[in-house]
């Protein structure tokens, strides 16, 4: 099995230099690439959010602007709110498709706000696929502290918008998305074919991780770990086998503790309740996405999972494309792999 060289993995190691800077030998993948994760911020969400006096608000300070999500506060960039920047990159990086999706604040942080919030942040993302139809499909989000509006606004998405899936945050203002209130989106996303992309959002684990600031570095990963292993035991995955669902970050740390749950579940018989296979079993159900600054965790993910059910995936504009890019590359994997994971597995989730 190809590993990283020394350089590349200490590299990773320290803090994400590998996302920094692709290596001088840095090649286009050569074939139809979909970026299945990529993100913008709504400029008109953002000067609204500045209005704001409790979190979730925005304001400026040394000619930056910053985003303050409970405790935790991000420096944007400049990329985060232009578009042809966007397109640039996706040029010099080779992909042709791009599954855009805002980041968060995610609707359901903004109270009675939420519909409002959701049907402009999802008319931006809609005008953009519609502006550039050959580069862009659309994610939506919905208001889900209101089930009932969600569900209309997933079909006015879908019917008016022509949005292709749904990013689903792996907390909803502290509620994991597996609570039974949330159980009719999994079904209508499954009876319309409709991707879910779950995403990190505020970690409910933010005080444990502020220190030495790992809020993104472990706490978005043991958010999305929590919230998919949840979705797991709930039965989500047992009821509706075919739904599309897609865990970035290679699942954040589920594949490496999935052994842990099934031995909890299959042999200690705790919390299997509702499901009838052992969790890994259901986890291999799950797309996993390939941002990662260790080639040798995207390895992995396509060991466990199969390199049909791998995706690439950039996370721009916090990552450049290119990036991950290499990784992909440096595992030598065989073409036939390479076209999946680049965008054949895409073209048949997003139906493209």
């Amino acid at each position: 099995m190809p590993q990283p060289n020394r350089r590349e993995f200490l590299g990773a190691a320290a803090g994400g230099a590998a996302f920094a800077a692709p290596a001088r030998n840095y090649r286009k993948p050569g074939c139809f690439t979909v970026d299945c994760q990529s993100h913008i911020f709504v400029p008109e969400l953002v000067e609204w959010m500045q209005k704001r006096k409790e979190p979730p608000y925005a304001y400026r300070q040394g000619g930056h602007t910053y985003v303050v999500v409970g405790k935790w506060r991000r420096r944007l960039r400049e990329k985060h709110m232009d578009i042809e920047a966007k397109l640039a990159d996706m040029d010099e990086a080779g992909i042709d498709v791009t599954a855009l999706s805002i980041n968060d604040p995610g609707p359901e942080l903004f109270g009675k706000d939420g519909m409002s919030v959701a049907r402009l942040v999802n008319d931006y993302v809609g005008e953009i696929a519609r502006k550039h139809p050959k580069r862009f499909v659309g994610l939506f989000v919905l208001p889900l502290q209101d089930v009932d509006a969600s569900l209309r606004e997933l079909e006015r998405c879908v019917e008016r918008l022509g949005m292709k899936g749904m990013l689903l945050y792996s907390n909803l203002n502290g509620s994991f998305p597996d609570e039974p209130r949330f159980h009719p989106v999994f079904q209508e996303a499954r009876r319309r074919g409709l991707p879910i992309l779950l995403h990190p959002a505020y970690p409910v684990t933010y005080e444990a991780t502020r220190g030495y600031n790992m809020t993104a570095g472990l706490g978005l990963m043991f958010d999305t770990t929590i919230a998919l292993a949840r979705i797991i035991l709930a039965g989500i995955l047992e009821e509706l086998p075919d739904l599309k669902l897609v865990c970035p970050h290679v699942g954040g740390t589920l594949p490496y503790l999935i052994g842990r749950i099934d031995h909890q579940t299959q042999v200690l018989k705790r919390g299997a309740e509702n499901i009838r296979k052992p969790p890994s079993q259901y986890l291999k159900q799950v797309y996993l996405d390939a941002v990662s600054p260790l080639p040798l965790a995207i390895r992995y993910g396509i060991d466990f999972a199969g390199a049909d059910h791998m995706l690439y995936s950039s996370d721009h504009p916090w990552v450049d494309p290119k990036s991950i890019v290499r990784h992909i590359q440096s595992l030598e994997l065989p073409a036939a792999d390479e076209l999946a994971i680049f965008g054949g597995n895409a073209r048949r989730l997003f139906g493209l």
